[in-house]
């Protein structure tokens, strides 16, 4: 609200109109006015000095009649009348006003440069984000500042959020929560910047994808034998970070696991033909991952559809293991790409367990 920026502690009026009243006092007037109707106005925006300018004038202003009071009201709707256009103040306003707008790298860059915080209150920014975006930001920090997250968010999202937490970690963190009540407003706030800033960090990297997805990604399109050995190193060195990858990867192996029986039609009429043919061929007669999700694809579909592909599978012969991967790869590749235009959702392990 512009009538705000001079408030300053001032000698409150006994009497009189609004000749009487300075315009600090009129704002306050506004201010106390639009909190009776029930509005919430932004004054945690404002700086500090003057927030507390704005209590102590309130507090020391005395009643004044209906007259003055629609006085003091048709003065300030005048102005707002007469205003024609407002800017955003200073570099932070400014961010504030341009965010979508601009790439983040630009913002940030500017942020930094300036030594501007994030506008507003933090614990905003972070009770506005989902579940999926809360879990890596309170994994990654210590069981207190966990806790102090948790406690910030309404109960229902804590609910959920800790329901998605591993089980010794909720515990630990259920448990911290009875430890927060020390915690300061100063580093309450701290804590609030820093992991806001980390969301902002997070928003405008310029990798797409997280590095558990892009090392899933490379080993999509690597050998078999290439994947294994990648992830048997894994596992050696972080095995956590291994599990995540596991989890990121699609192979034709991991096809039953991850398409659901009815969409099994759906993406059949969306592959080659040739490169299912040679896939079902490969994966005859053995026992193996890649053979049971051969055996997956054409338990679901039509039973003449089915036969006719195992005719023609068994018309090819033996398979070069090079022609079977290129096959395999191929359909892997082609399933990818209908996830990603919307035609197909992919099962995750939570949609395994409720099965």
């Amino acid at each position: 609200m512009g009538t705000l920026a001079p408030l300053g502690q001032m000698t409150p009026p006994r009497g009189g109109g609004r000749a009487a009243l300075t315009r600090r006092q009129k704002a306050a007037i506004v201010v106390r006015l639009l909190l009776a109707e029930g509005e919430t106005l932004p004054l945690r925006d404002l700086p500090d000095e003057l927030q507390a300018d704005l209590t102590q004038i309130l507090g020391s202003m005395r009643p004044i009649d209906r007259a003055t009071l629609d006085e003091v009201v048709e003065e300030f709707a005048d102005e707002l009348e007469g205003l024609g256009l407002t800017f955003p103040k200073g570099i932070a306003g400014a961010l504030t006003a341009l965010d979508g707008q601009i790439s983040p790298h630009t913002a940030a860059r500017l942020r930094k440069e300036a030594g501007v915080k994030q506008a507003g209150d933090p614990w905003d920014r972070i009770r506005q984000l989902d579940v999926k975006d809360l879990l890596p930001l309170i994994e990654q920090e210590s069981t207190e500042v966990g806790a102090i997250v948790l406690s910030k968010l309404d109960v229902g999202r804590a609910a959920e959020v800790l329901g998605a937490l591993p089980g010794a970690r909720a515990r630990r963190i259920t448990y911290a929560i009875s430890q927060t009540t020390g915690v300061t407003p100063e580093a309450l706030e701290r804590i609030g910047l820093s992991l806001a800033a980390q969301v902002e960090a997070r928003r405008g990297s310029v990798f797409d994808k997280g590095p558990a997805e892009m090392v899933g990604a490379i080993l999509n399109y690597s050998t078999a034998n290439t994947r294994d050995d990648m992830l048997t190193g894994l596992d050696e060195t972080d095995s956590d970070f291994a599990e995540e990858v596991r989890r990121a990867i699609f192979t034709f192996a991991n096809i039953p696991a991850r398409i659901a029986p009815r969409d099994v039609p759906k993406v059949v009429r969306n592959l080659d033909q040739s490169a299912l043919i040679t896939a079902i061929a490969a994966g005859s007669g053995g026992t193996g991952p890649e053979t049971k999700a051969a055996e997956y694809l054409l338990g679901n579909m039509s039973g003449r559809l089915a036969e006719q592909l195992r005719e023609d599978a068994r018309d090819l012969g033996k398979i070069k293991a090079k022609d079977a991967e290129a096959a395999m790869t191929e359909i892997v590749n082609a399933i990818r790409e209908m996830e990603a235009a919307g035609d197909l959702l992919l099962l995750t392990d939570e949609d395994q367990e409720d099965a």
